[in-house]
């Protein structure tokens, strides 16, 4: 059985314990980090779709921090969006302030009908550095 460690980003550990999932699983020198949404600190969408997005993103980015890593450690990315025709223009333009150098990390962008009043999700899997 492999070695799985749970990590939470500070102050928002109630929020995964109320859902009962963890913010990420780290297993060797993967992390596995779960859907993250734009959601404001009381874990209601955030209305304005831009923010959403760049909320998603931060709240991403605090869990890579909580694991040791941050967006340079990404190699694969999973994007869930409600209606990808009139939201990726957004997405991308969000993204592109955020994405480090060359090779960038995969990238799948996933249409749904569903992200429990979400309209953007974004799932990564990191390759976390190794402590000595």
């Amino acid at each position: 059985m492999s070695n799985r460690n749970a990590v939470f980003p500070a102050g928002r550990q109630s929020l995964y314990e109320t859902h009962q999932y963890s913010a990420a699983i780290r297993s060797g020198d993967l992390l596995f980090v779960s859907g993250q949404v734009g959601s404001r600190q009381d874990g209601s969408p955030e209305p304005d779709f831009e923010r959403q997005v760049r909320l998603a993103f931060d709240n991403r980015a605090a869990v890579l921090e909580a694991a040791g890593g941050d967006f340079e450690d990404i190699v694969d990315v999973t994007t869930f969006h409600t209606d990808p025709q009139t939201q990726m223009d957004t997405v991308l333009a969000v993204r592109s302030g955020i994405i480090g150098q060359r090779p960038y990390p995969n990238w799948t962008a996933v249409g749904v009908t569903w992200l429990s009043g979400f309209d953007f999700e974004i799932k990564v899997i990191a390759r976390m550095p190794t402590t000595g």
